[in-house]
């Protein structure tokens, strides 16, 4: 079988687009999305989320069906298909699901499109078939919530007609030296046999390697955690921030200081989104609910990165108020408005936070992006946002995502007289009247 893989890839994010790719160098693959214009886009050559340059993207695209191709083993029967088409991935024998697990507006975890996404597996399955999991769950997840899905709506048995594994994402959104290749990968399957199968799979593509988990359960938690240690961490620097600050001491300095230390781990305070970090620890403390303990550091983690929007804004205020600033009415840049620097997601970006705090201090907010899509800003948070500089003063300027496109930027000649700085994200070299958080 190792040699006649057909694969699927259900989803074609910011996670299943460059898997997608990767497995086309060596297989025959198509592409499964529900969004017909994120096909067409694909099928031109083209990715807006930029995980996966053009040039790489028509290196694997081909314009057929490859699992038609009757000799598998032909160089020509590999390569990348992308269709919104039901019927053309009924022949796969892998499908891998690659869809987003986000939280609703209570933070509770919302597995609509995994039940979706299952359901559109099942309608197609056969015997001896093979589905795994990318997307972050809570432990059990796979097993308990997907599993019956596909067994439903396929009417066939878990572990006799067909099998899952569990591979969980690692894809480092912006991020061109960690791709998804070069990144170690956990795998697992439903029995030790299924689990070799899978591990082989990823390890003929992924060149940094392979872990084969004991279990399902074992990968899906190993992955949740993850995000958590690192929220956990980022979210004790923020404290830091908040406290160095009431002391007059530059943040930024004292972990430069401690970084000196062989062991210390080197994480910065700032605003906390996206769709890995913000939201996996509520997928975690949602299980353990369920088991009768409340996580209190998780959960703590979460409220102090929640907050910082808020905060930011209202340091922000206080330093036009400390320059004799009018907030009222007063004309705020923000620098930037996606989750992370480099990137196009705005999905669960924080920095909103920022911009309706200070707009509740009635303050006209700006915001600059060259990387945001704007109409997909307007849908999302209903807010403008600018791919251009605009042509005008500012009496406050907030960096708060660190694109290499701001870090040049001559600050002079968009500041207002006695106008202020403040760093988020502490990257600003070439200004030296700013506060950074």
């Amino acid at each position: 079988m190792n040699k006649n893989f057909k694969i699927a890839v259900i989803g074609l994010g910011y996670v299943g687009l460059p898997l997608a790719r990767l497995f086309a160098t060596k297989y025959p693959v198509i592409g499964f999305d529900i969004n017909k214009k994120r096909i067409e886009e694909l099928n031109q050559g083209t990715d807006h989320t930029r995980e996966v340059s053009n040039n790489v993207l028509q290196s694997v695209l081909v314009k057929e069906n490859p699992f038609n191709v009757t000799e598998l083993q032909d160089h020509d029967s590999i390569g990348l298909f992308c269709s919104s088409n039901l019927d053309d991935i009924k022949d796969a024998n892998v499908y891998v699901v690659t869809v987003p697990t986000p939280v609703d507006k209570h933070n509770r975890p919302d597995l609509t499109p995994l039940y979706r996404s299952s359901e559109t597996v099942g309608k197609v399955l056969s015997q001896g078939d093979i589905v795994i999991y990318e997307s972050t769950v809570f432990p059990g997840a796979t097993e308990e919530e997907c599993i019956p899905v596909l067994e439903s709506v396929s009417g066939m048995k878990f572990n006799l007609d067909f099998f899952a594994g569990y591979s969980p994402e690692r894809i480092n959104p912006g991020d061109k030296e960690h791709t998804v290749e070069k990144i170690l990968k956990v795998t697992s399957g439903s029995t030790e046999e299924i689990g070799k199968i899978v591990d082989a799979l990823y390890s003929s593509v992924i060149t940094a390697g392979t872990h084969l988990a004991p279990t399902i359960r074992v990968a899906e938690a190993a992955k949740v955690i993850e995000n958590s240690q690192r929220d956990i961490n980022i979210a004790f620097v923020n404290e830091l921030a908040k406290i160095f600050n009431l002391l007059g001491i530059d943040t930024h300095a004292v972990l430069e200081a401690a970084g000196t230390k062989w062991n210390f781990l080197p994480f910065k305070p700032g605003l906390v989104g996206g769709h890995c970090i913000g939201v996996d620890p509520y997928y975690l403390a949602q299980k353990a609910q369920e088991y009768g303990y409340h996580p209190e550091i998780i959960l703590a983690g979460r409220r102090m990165n929640d907050s910082m929007g808020q905060y930011v804004a209202s340091e922000v205020v206080k330093l036009m108020l400390k320059h004799d600033l009018k907030v009222k009415n007063s004309k705020v840049l923000m620098l930037g408005f996606t989750f992370k620097e480099n990137c196009p997601d705005v999905r669960n970006t924080k920095v909103v936070d920022v911009v309706k705090s200070l707009e509740e201090y009635e303050t006209q907010v700006t915001i600059f992006d060259p990387w945001a899509n704007p109409e997909e800003v307007k849908h999302e948070y209903g807010l403008t946002t600018f791919t251009d500089l605009p042509d005008e003063k500012f009496d406050a300027i907030v960096f708060a995502v660190s694109h290499n496109e701001f870090k040049n930027l001559d600050l002079t000649e968009i500041l207002s007289e006695n106008g202020i700085v403040y760093d988020v994200k502490g990257t600003v070299t070439n200004y030296a009247k700013r506060n950074r958080l």
